[in-house]
């Protein structure tokens, strides 16, 4: 019993600290988690102060089994033991009937001596199916006609609304710096590179081969440029599109920062000479410091 009530008593204290946490961390926050670990913790509380009723109860029983044997020795009586109240809880949530009162129960048909008793179902079974008509009452109208709480798809709409509301706050705490057309330069970090290569394999290479050599879209490993071959070029035409190719805007679907990366893995294209490449396509763009030549190749393709 010790042990029990030990387990119990950590548990709660573990509950209790779990909710101060979760209070501390997200004060105003997830009320719905407050209000579980709430509940949790008063179920806890309510199992630990049952199970030391019921051993004091069995205390209480024992101080009276012992007392009334003692009285039944002074009186000379044979001591007979009364059942325990948990035994007449028992007997009373099955519906036990006494051997002496079995007769009122037997059918009256039989095979070859072997008789039927026309027992019931268990008071506690039939308990148990009215609390759950109940409960199904009870369910119906909080969720159904009053709307108290909230169905799956409106906990899950609670719980995407935190979630971004917690995001805005992230990036308020945490802003980003602000990358646009004007403001744009190329970044050397690997990491960003390589989230401009994951980028650009996932998204571009279909239309520029995942070596950039061109196919639907032109090869971006030469200095031949339609619409730029800088970086605030190249950021604009990616963000923007070309109207009337196949050069989507991909500004409504990537953040600045994945376009940055992306131009980025872009330019660290030129001069990897592919197997196969597009012929070259637009003005000829030589990085700065560079003369650049007058000739151009017009083409229908994008970027």
């Amino acid at each position: 019993m010790k042990r029990i009530l030990l387990f119990f008593f950590f548990l709660a204290y573990a509950l209790t600290s779990q909710a101060q946490s979760a209070d501390n961390a997200a004060a105003g926050g997830d009320q719905m988690t407050k209000f579980y670990l709430v509940v949790g913790f008063i179920f806890v509380v309510s199992i630990l102060v049952l199970l030391v009723l019921l051993y004091l109860l069995k205390v209480i029983k024992v101080l009276a089994d012992n007392a009334a044997r003692e009285r039944a020795e002074k009186l000379g009586v044979p001591y007979a033991p009364q059942p325990s109240l948990g035994s007449k809880v028992w007997s009373s949530l099955n519906g036990f009937v006494p051997e002496e009162k079995e007769a009122m129960l037997v059918l009256d048909h039989n095979y070859d001596g072997i008789t039927e008793l026309d027992n019931h179902l268990p008071p506690w079974w039939k308990l148990l199916f009215y609390a759950t008509i109940v409960w199904g009452v009870v369910y119906f109208a909080a969720y159904h006609v009053f709307n108290s709480f909230p169905l799956s798809q409106g906990e899950y709409d609670n719980e995407v609304a935190y979630a971004n509301a917690e995001i805005q706050k992230l990036k308020a705490a945490n802003p980003e710096p602000k990358i646009d057309e004007s403001t744009v330069t190329v970044t050397t970090d690997a990491s960003q590179l390589a989230d401009g290569k994951s980028t650009f394999m996932n998204t571009c290479a279909s239309c520029h081969r995942k070596d950039g050599g061109g196919d639907i879209g032109p090869n971006l490993t030469d200095e031949y440029w339609k619409h730029g071959g800088d970086m605030r070029s190249i950021f604009k035409t990616v963000t923007n599109g070309v109207p009337g190719t196949n050069m989507v805007a991909w500004g409504g679907v990537m953040s600045p920062t994945a376009i940055r990366n992306v131009s980025s893995y872009v330019l660290t294209l030129q001069g990897s000479n592919p197997a196969n490449p597009k012929k070259p396509e637009g003005d000829l763009v030589k990085p700065e410091g560079k003369t650049a030549k007058t000739d151009s190749v017009k083409t229908q393709s994008s970027l």
